[in-house]
């Protein structure tokens, strides 16, 4: 186990539930925004949020492709034209930890939503105060008061008769799954498939983008829309607060399947990659 637990390992899968958990915390944003009656700030620091997620997740690519190189070095300077089978079987569970780490996070940022939900509250408040995002998040790194959000880091009994499923579309919740299933393979499918492919591998490297695009437009045409809408409907008093609980509640469970399904999907997506890579037009 030594030699699959390595340093970039460790560090990639520490980085990979650090982004989930905050992508999680961010759906309290909405309802924060329906607590406080300022849905388009909330929207805005839910923005923020996620994009803070994604910058954190560039730090884990230079680990993967680190990954990926000893692998890949390793056969060339062997004289080898393929990795051996048991350099791929080690790399494998190397990335299928990284991919449960995604897992992890989720779980993590399920059990901070409640400490989220009242970090987006005091921040749209101090916003509203401050007038500057910038300072607004300086006063919630104020030692007191993250100090005064600790009470909130405890388990809460739940029961899934307060959250119906009939209140949240089904299109949204697969629409989730997807998402997150694709969104947890994608970067580390493109370097499985610089491993399996080592002819090809800095252009399979590169081809992230051809299953994470896929997260992309179920998150643009179904997610991201339905649950502005559901948000809507609430501040209209067309549905009650509750239904947005049931939503955010689903989403989380959706989202933690989709990190299971990506462990199924992880070595289809590299080949599909190291295809695609194989024939991609290549200069003579």
């Amino acid at each position: 186990m030594s030699d699959v637990l390595v340093g970039n390992v460790v560090l990639a899968a520490g980085l990979t539930m650090v982004t989930q958990a905050i992508q999680i915390g961010a759906y309290s944003a909405r309802y924060a925004g329906i607590l406080t009656g300022r849905i388009a700030t909330a929207i805005s620091l839910f923005s923020l949020l996620v994009v803070a997620s994604r910058l954190a997740s560039l730090f884990m690519v230079p680990a993967l492709g680190a990954l990926a190189d000893s692998q890949a070095n390793a056969a060339i300077d062997a004289h080898l034209t393929a990795v051996t089978p048991d350099a791929l079987a080690r790399f494998d569970r190397q990335m299928r930890i990284i991919i449960a780490a995604n897992s992890v996070g989720v779980l993590l940022g399920a059990f901070l939503l409640p400490m989220f939900l009242v970090m987006f509250v005091r921040g749209i408040r101090a916003f509203e105060r401050l007038g500057s995002v910038p300072r607004a998040l300086g006063r919630l790194l104020d030692p007191r008061v993250i100090g005064s959000l600790l009470p909130e880091l405890r388990i809460r009994a739940v029961s899934l008769t307060q959250f119906p499923l009939g209140a949240v579309p089904r299109s949204l919740l697969f629409a989730n799954m997807v998402l997150f299933a694709v969104y947890s393979v994608g970067v580390v499918g493109s370097y499985y498939a610089s491993v399996i492919d080592l002819h090809s591998r800095t252009t399979a490297s590169g081809l992230s983008g051809l299953v994470n695009g896929i997260g992309t437009i179920a998150f643009s045409l179904f997610i991201d829309p339905t649950t502005a809408f559901i948000v809507d409907q609430t501040v209209r008093k067309e549905r009650p607060r509750t239904d947005v609980l049931a939503m955010i509640f689903w989403l989380v469970v959706t989202a933690f399947i989709g990190t299971l399904i990506a462990q199924l999907i992880l070595f289809p997506a590299a080949e599909y990659i190291a295809w695609v890579a194989d024939h991609w037009p290549h200069a003579k």
